[in-house]
């Protein structure tokens, strides 16, 4: 069938997976529920004529805030059947930053989760002229239930019904499907608006490159509200894969072994905790155990897809029997397929996953483009690591002169609503959306990202430098946890650096350090040298201009939470100059390193 609407991939569904009974999953009380095809496809559609029956309008605005569930897809899934535009909001922002969004979307309706967003949204929504129609998804005393809206779309049936048929044959791929908030860096979010089909185009073109079908399982557990993993949560439902969300993100590795599942989708963020978990697991071994895993573990490090001989298998067949397997033993046991965006992903990283049977995929996009513009095609054998891939086909790519990626297509947004001057800011006249990124093409035609057009920066000296790829290349030390990189006008590269606390306790015990806590650990001398000899051993990698003369220690591990890092992790970089301002005014005033 023709898939044009985002809806349709429930059709589809009930046409060629109906005897799936476990399409959608989650884990609650370390008991999984399952929910079969005949059963989403029955709750999508009475959700639907209750949506209806609350009066709301096509193109009514109706705002979910939520974790991941599958209660998820039955509301995503009847707004679309009844014309209604989805727009998901991450559950951890503050009452500001509700309050912007709820007004400025003209929401109708808001679908909220629990009693705890409940109480963050409530006073966000109580400051407000105009107060939509709340409901929860849990039951919160004193307050509407989504099960309401189920019994009124059950009642209804019979007078709604045939409105759902007609939007089936009525509604246009080009009709507006969602408007997405992007999280940002800086600054407060703007509405992209994108359409069924530019959805559904990326979705299935991705999902086309993949190496799974309706036989596999993939955890979710990154925001749904957010176009990356809900694009991938198409993909899946359009390749009849099962969809198993985590009971929450502190058992996401738990939930990997019990749930049998093939694979997830991950930001760097979740494969750097990974690789940590990996690296500890040997730290605790001794003798010639110790010795065997570290050697496996350094090997898969250096680990050559290309190189075949018969000696490097056999190499890697023993690491594999000794230690790689125990890995994916811990992971459930499966050979995994781990597809990864947001940020570029450390290349070590990739090897060593790869080598031990768990294929990591990179792609790259933006909200604006629904979202991706490039990935790399594990059917195709078309996979290069330290890059995102292959242009998608059927979108159009070309860089600028100064190496800024432009792009336009069917997956390219409508604009940002009700902002039409940072619309024409972003879409040229000639119909290009310009990324804000900077990459090059190789000869073969894989593209690679080097940096954000806006964070790169200029040394006092005229050097131009891209402070993402100085950051993912330190942090590939596993006593760096992250890095921000600065230097904007100034004769040097210096940073500030937030340790990597599990490994540097692992080091101070190991030579007998005596520290109170982390303020006082990152000012130990010996924690101080040790980093330095660190950095000055990647320093020898670097063009003269790139590497780093300067650095200090921070006791702050840096999260979303806190508000350095973006709800996908990137470094909010205003804010840590902000925060940062005196430690950077003594470093660049200091006389001495």
């Amino acid at each position: 069938m023709e898939i044009t609407r985002t809806f349709d991939f429930l059709e589809q569904l009930k046409e060629k997976y109906a005897h799936k009974k476990d399409i959608l999953a989650q884990k609650k009380n370390g008991i999984w529920f399952k929910v079969s095809v005949d059963d989403y496809y029955e709750t999508a559609h009475t959700l639907s004529y209750g949506f209806l029956a609350l009066g709301l309008q096509a193109q009514d605005k109706v705002i979910t805030i939520t974790n991941n569930r599958p209660e998820w897809n039955f509301i995503d899934m009847g707004l679309g059947l009844a014309n209604l535009i989805h727009v998901p909001i991450y559950p951890t922002l503050s009452v500001e930053d509700y309050k912007c969004i709820i007004e400025h979307s003209d929401a109708k309706l808001i679908i909220i989760e629990n009693e705890t967003i409940f109480n963050i949204v409530n006073p966000a929504i109580q400051e407000l002229e105009y107060k939509p129609i709340v409901y929860t998804i849990n039951t919160i005393e004193g307050q509407k239930n989504l099960e309401e809206i189920k019994i009124l779309g059950t009642n209804t049936k019979n007078i709604y019904s045939s409105i759902i048929e007609e939007n089936k044959k009525n509604i246009k791929g080009e009709d507006l499907c969602t408007i997405i908030y992007t999280s940002g860096t800086a600054g407060h979010s703007k509405g992209v608006m994108l359409s069924h089909r530019a959805i559904t185009f990326n979705a299935m073109a991705h999902g086309n490159t993949q190496i799974i079908d309706d036989r596999h399982r993939m955890l979710s557990f990154l925001p749904l509200c957010h176009i990356y993993e809900r694009s991938m949560n198409y993909a899946f439902q359009y390749l009849g894969v099962s969809i198993y969300y985590v009971e929450n993100l502190n058992t996401i590795f738990a939930d990997l072994k019990d749930g049998n599942v093939n694979g997830f989708c991950a930001v760097p963020h979740i494969l750097e905790m990974l690789l940590e978990k990996i690296r500890s697991a040997g730290k605790d071994l001794e003798g010639f155990k110790k010795k065997i895993y570290f050697w496996a573990f350094n090997a898969a490090e250096k680990y050559d897809s290309n190189n075949q001989s018969a000696f490097y298998k056999l190499k890697y067949k023993i690491a594999d029997r000794l230690i790689y397997s125990k890995w994916r033993a811990k992971l459930g046991g499966n050979e995994l397929l781990i597809i990864s965006g947001g940020t570029a992903v450390q290349p070590k990283i990739i090897r060593l996953f790869t080598a031990a049977k768990m294929r990591i995929v990179e792609g790259y996009g933006l909200t604006e483009t629904s979202p991706f513009i490039a990935f790399n095609r594990p059917n195709e054998h078309l996979v290069l690591i330290d890059s995102v891939g292959k242009i998608v086909d059927g979108i159009e790519v070309k860089l600028a002169a100064d190496g800024e990626i432009l792009t336009k297509g069917v997956c390219l947004m409508e604009g940002y609503y009700k902002d039409t001057e940072h619309t024409h800011r972003v879409i040229d006249d000639e119909g290009w959306f310009h990324t804000g990124d900077m990459g090059e093409l190789t000869k073969d035609g894989f593209l690679r990202i080097t940096d954000r057009k806006k964070d790169i920066f200029k040394l006092s000296s005229g050097e131009y430098i891209a402070p993402q790829l100085l950051e993912n290349k330190f942090k590939e030390s596993p006593f760096i946890e992250n890095m921000f990189i600065i230097g904007e006008n100034q004769k040097f590269v210096s940073a500030i650096i937030s340790p990597n606390f599990n490994y540097l306790h692992f080091w101070g015990s190991k030579y007998k350090l005596h520290y109170r806590d982390n303020d006082e650990l990152v000012e130990n001398p010996k924690i101080i040298q040790r980093l330095k000899k660190e950095i000055d051993a990647i320093n020898q990698t670097l063009a003269s201009h790139e590497q780093i003369k300067r650095f200090r220690l921070v006791h702050e591990e840096w999260s979303p939470t806190t508000g350095e890092l973006s709800p996908t992790f990137k470094l909010k970089r205003e804010t840590m100059k902000k925060k940062y301002q005196t430690l950077i005014n003594e470093i660049y005033e200091s006389h001495f390193d």
